[in-house]
């Protein structure tokens, strides 16, 4: 399975369950495994390997700063993220290593920040960078699809949310564009507007609209091009024609 292998550690059952949601949710994210307690977390760490911790503080017997401590002597830790309600932790948690501080209730963009920091710091310059991104979990209905960038002709902002549309549909990933444009800019998807991320690759032409505006064609519609945007736009798009790369044929 592609993806960060993280666990969840949190002994309060409500947060521990909307962790892993969120976690599951997010597409650096390939499993997550929870732990109700720091000695249960402990010994699955001691059995398995996880890239990453996401770890509450207060917790009965052995708490989440003790845990990180003792994790932090492994040959191999894995990335520590807190997760906690208090703020009066964070230079102490930064001091034993973590890469992150989080505050409940979590919000997406805030792990999303601390999901990129995880990938980073758990892909080592020695070991190829695994391409996480290359499809997105679609959460539909209890049900679960992937789709593959490859077939994303443009991204729809849509608050906490991105659209991405294909020709077959349009699909809804919970992602700020923004954090998609990090991982998705050099692989042909360039931001043509403040809304909207363009897979230039997937351009048929460019048009005017009533306005004055420019639009880019597309067959799963036209997306506006803001004018900051226009010239580098018009610049890859000649480049990709001159590769051969423009248009439907292309992808």
């Amino acid at each position: 399975m592609s993806g960060l292998r993280v666990l969840a550690v949190d002994d309060l059952p409500p947060a521990l369950d909307e962790l892993c949601r969120m976690l599951r949710e997010a597409p650096e994210v390939g499993e997550v495994v929870g732990a109700a307690d720091a000695l249960k977390a402990l010994k699955l760490l001691q059995a398995d390997r996880f890239d990453a911790v996401f770890l509450d503080i207060s917790m009965p017997g052995l708490d989440g700063l003790e845990l990180a401590s003792l994790l932090a002597k492994l040959s191999e830790p894995p990335v520590i993220v807190f997760v906690t309600a208090h703020d009066g932790h964070a230079v102490t948690a930064y001091g034993i290593g973590a890469v992150d501080y989080l505050l409940k209730p979590v919000r997406t963009e805030r792990l999303s920040a601390a999901l990129a920091k995880v990938l980073r710091m758990a892909t080592p310059a020695s070991r190829p960078t695994p391409d996480a991104m290359a499809a997105l979990p679609v959460e539909s209905g209890g049900r679960t699809r992937y789709v593959r960038r490859d077939d994303v002709l443009f991204v729809e902002a849509h608050g906490d949310y991105v659209r991405l549309h294909t020709r077959g549909g349009v699909h809804l990933v919970r992602m700020p564009i923004s954090r998609l444009e990090e991982y998705w800019e050099g692989t042909g998807f360039s931001r043509v507007h403040r809304g909207f991320l363009l897979a230039v690759g997937a351009v048929l032409e460019l048009r005017s609209d009533t306005a004055g505006g420019l639009l880019a064609h597309t067959e799963a519609g036209d997306v506006p091009v803001s004018r900051r945007h226009a010239r580098d736009l018009r610049d890859r798009l000649l480049e990709a024609a001159q590769r051969g790369q423009l248009g439907s044929d292309s992808r």
